[in-house]
């Protein structure tokens, strides 16, 4: 496999014509990025049932499936593991994502987000066991599952499925590679271990590691002034052996194009650059309030549907720019029908659903306290 072979298109952040409607994809754009994209030598697609509110795979179809030949591209699919009440869900969710994508196999399939809680649900209703009939049978020629946990439930789903697995995904980032909650290099080595590929989501973490304060911004101009910070980011994923796909999910043309050049022109990843990166990261984990990567999946969860990754994402740049406008953003966001942090019921039913591990409940209250101590109506 080349370095240039690594480079996945991750569809859950789509250019959209309205940015509050994740349904409202910008469907002319997405269309010239995935022609710029193939016309490069790329062709791995990743979605989800979940994506863009069930959007994702309909816009993959007119993108990619009608304008393409099946055997020019790849598509990866996720079982929505939350929605599963029985045996039989498995084969319904299946047959609704394939004529969503208008093809008959999927090139990759996933049981969605494994987690405490989500894994009970798949073993519940014999998920795995689905799998491995799919991969059987020719509607998936790989199987295996997306994760977000610990190194020691890892362990525990690798020791009792990974003999019928090709994939795990897992989220993988220089912020996050050493991280005691999220245990990243933990993870990729079990996966190496069991002999099984590691595909990379959130390699960039939402946005966190390219969204950065000016003084780091400044740390690698002056480090090397003619790489972008994205591209240090996917280099150091990509450079690991058993890392096979990186995902980048692209909304812009200038990041795609700023993508493809980092893939097209690949270097790996040198010792010096490698220890420049931790550096970088332990300064950012300093800076970086919430290490939110706004997946969103807390929001499904929340009873009261909080907007928590707005709010943390408004907390996050007052801590790094600290300027009034930011403060006014948190209050208008209360005047836009949006439900106010502080209506957190502390009921924890987020909590496992954070791919972040994050204490939601805490750090909202952290959220209201930082704006109502710091917010004066002239500011």
């Amino acid at each position: 496999m080349t370095y240039k072979s690594k480079f996945g298109f991750g569809c859950m952040r789509l250019p959209q014509t309205d940015a509050n409607d994740p349904t409202k994809i910008d469907q002319e754009l997405f269309n010239e990025m995935v022609d710029i994209y193939m016309e490069k030598g790329f062709n791995y697609f990743d979605t989800s049932y979940a994506y863009h509110n069930g959007t994702s795979e309909d816009a993959i179809r007119k993108a990619v499936v009608e304008r393409y030949p099946r055997e020019s591209f790849q598509i990866c699919d996720k079982m929505p593991t939350w929605a599963l009440t029985s045996e039989e869900d498995n084969e319904k969710y299946v047959n609704e994502m394939l004529e969503r994508l208008g093809i008959d196999y999927f090139d990759v399939f996933f049981i969605h987000n494994i987690n405490v809680p989500w894994l009970k649900l798949a073993e519940k209703c014999n998920t795995f066991e689905y799998l491995k009939k799919m991969k059987e049978e020719g509607t998936a020629k790989k199987i295996g599952f997306s994760f977000h946990d610990n190194a020691k439930l890892l362990k525990e789903v690798l020791d009792k499925y990974g003999d019928v697995l090709d994939v795990v995904q897992l989220e993988l980032n220089y912020l996050d590679w050493e991280d005691p909650a999220i245990e990243a290099h933990k993870c990729y080595d079990l996966c190496v271990e069991h002999g099984i590929d590691v595909y990379v989501m959130e390699p960039l973490k939402g946005g966190v590691i390219v969204n950065l304060p000016e003084s780091i911004q400044n740390d690698f101009k002056e480090f090397n002034p003619d790489k972008s910070i994205a591209s240090f980011a996917l280099r150091f994923c990509a450079s690991l052996e058993n890392v096979k796909i990186v995902l980048s999910g692209m909304n812009k043309m200038d990041d795609l194009i700023d993508n493809c050049n980092t893939f097209e022109n690949f270097e790996v990843l040198s010792d010096e650059e490698n220890e420049f990166l931790q550096k970088m990261a332990l300064k950012l984990n300093e800076i970086v309030a919430v290490p939110c990567s706004e997946c969103g999946y807390c929001i499904k969860a929340c009873p009261e549907m909080i907007p928590i990754p707005e709010y943390f994402n408004l907390y996050n740049t007052s801590k790094i720019q600290p300027e009034s406008n930011i403060y006014r953003l948190y209050f208008n966001k209360l005047g836009e029908e949006k439900v106010p942090a502080d209506e957190c019921t502390y009921c924890g039913t987020c909590l496992d659903h954070c791919t972040q591990q994050i204490d939601i409940p805490e750090e909202l209250e952290k959220v209201c306290e930082h704006f109502e101590e710091g917010f004066t109506p002239y500011g």
